[in-house]
């Protein structure tokens, strides 16, 4: 007597006991094929019997091979049925399976789920996202008030430069050139000045005579 039998033994887990059950029936199956199969054999040498008796005349014989054909195709019959259930049950057996492997898969991803929300601190995760806002809108300002810093620096030479590129090119459009333009442009406000100095002088002295 096994010292397992005696205490007992290893209780075969449910995954173990699937395992036996399905090659059960898959031994069963092949069993109940081959039975068929021997059947189907007997069944042809039947008939050939019952062809070879009725070529020679023999009625008597050929009504008993008959009767003997009858329970042998009822027989595979019986087979076929016996067959298609133990399949079925196999189906069942490889259904009940899956769906184990997929409780055991539900069971595993809802303890790391349950693992992660413990993890999971709500009101540390809403002060960290609050001083995360916070620090952003503080950089947003810093950076706009650099921006309009710069911008004011820059706004007036900007300016003066883009209105000197637009002379330059209404100029340059006409035939004028800039430099040449304010070259002359100097000696012409020259002259006026010192005509206008001119002008004054001389009614000063006309003022003088009249006196």
């Amino acid at each position: 007597v096994k010292m397992s039998f005696l205490f007992g033994g290893k209780k075969k887990t449910p995954q173990e006991l699937m395992r036996e059950y399905k090659r059960n029936v898959e031994k069963s199956v092949r069993e109940i094929e081959r039975e068929k199969t021997k059947l189907q054999t007997q069944e042809k040498k039947i008939i050939n019997d019952i062809r070879k008796a009725a070529k020679e005349g023999q009625m008597g014989p050929v009504r008993v091979m008959a009767k003997d054909l009858v329970r042998t195709r009822a027989q595979i019959t019986k087979f076929y049925q016996m067959k298609c259930q133990m399949q079925a049950v196999g189906l069942r057996l490889q259904t009940i399976k899956s769906t184990q492997a997929m409780t055991e898969a539900m069971k595993g991803a809802a303890k790391a789920m349950k693992g992660m929300n413990a993890k999971v601190n709500p009101i540390a995760m809403q002060r960290i996202l609050f001083e995360f806002e916070k620090q952003s809108e503080i950089m947003d300002s810093k950076q706009e008030m650099m921006d309009d810093a710069i911008d004011d620096a820059f706004e007036a030479d900007d300016e003066e430069s883009q209105v000197d590129e637009v002379i330059g090119q209404v100029l340059s459009e006409i035939g004028i050139d800039l430099g040449d333009q304010m070259h002359h442009a100097a000696p012409a406000a020259a002259a006026a000045n010192a005509q206008e100095d001119l002008d004054a002088d001389l009614e000063a002295r006309l003022k003088n005579l009249k006196s």
